[in-house]
């Protein structure tokens, strides 16, 4: 079986207090519980938001420099993940289908080589 990568996708503005309420945290909970009773969950992380993340770039010189925020500069940014193991990647979108009606945000579905 392949695992795959469910990521959830939030805007930089992403408020928590704001956006999250009892019913996503309850659903996402019920999604959890779901993904390991059927097995496919091997590992769940939600992250802090993208400005306390730190970027490494090797240089030409062979340093590497840290800077301050996402490597990428764009409008969203990974705000949690599942890595799932799924005997397809119909099987992996479903699961991700289900985490965006629970998340209520953007999935991305990616299997690992």
């Amino acid at each position: 079986m392949t695992q795959y990568l469910v990521a959830i996708h939030h805007p930089d503005d992403y408020d928590p207090s704001v956006a999250e309420d009892e019913a996503m945290h309850s659903d996402i909970d019920a999604l959890n519980d779901e993904m390991l009773a059927a097995g496919v969950r091997i590992f769940v992380g939600g992250l802090h938001p993208a400005s306390r993340a730190k970027s490494l770039r090797r240089q030409r010189n062979g340093e590497v420099f840290v800077t301050d925020g996402p490597y990428l500069e764009t409008k969203e940014h990974i705000g949690g993940f599942w890595v799932l193991e799924a005997s397809d990647l119909e099987e992996a979108l479903a699961w991700g289908r289900k985490a965006a009606i629970a998340c209520r945000a953007p999935v991305e579905v990616r299997p690992f080589h």
